[in-house]
């Protein structure tokens, strides 16, 4: 019982772990260079980050990912979208 308890709770750290350098962008919350700020904030502190989006804030965060790449401060990894989510990752060289 003991086992399943301790494997329960490093799934959950790893979980936790990995969203430290997720932003979820709207496009109605916060303006554009606000999260270009946070993202560029985020590969400082975690070399890596992840930007997902939902709707029409799917367009910003493309945005986004395109001032980082345009600037040389990051290299798009890889990306996911779908109706609902686009989910871009980028990392500083």
């Amino acid at each position: 019982m003991e086992e399943i308890t301790q494997g329960v709770n490093n799934i959950n750290l790893v979980a936790d772990s990995l969203k430290k350098n997720r932003i979820q962008v709207s496009n109605t919350k916060k303006p554009l260079f606000f999260y270009v700020n946070l993202a560029k904030r985020y590969m400082q502190q975690h070399n890596e980050v992840e930007l997902s989006a939902l709707g029409m804030a799917i367009a910003t965060v493309v945005t986004i990912a395109e001032i980082l790449k345009n600037n040389g401060l990051a290299v798009e990894k890889s990306k996911m979208s779908s109706s609902s989510y686009v989910y871009t990752y980028v990392y500083l060289f």
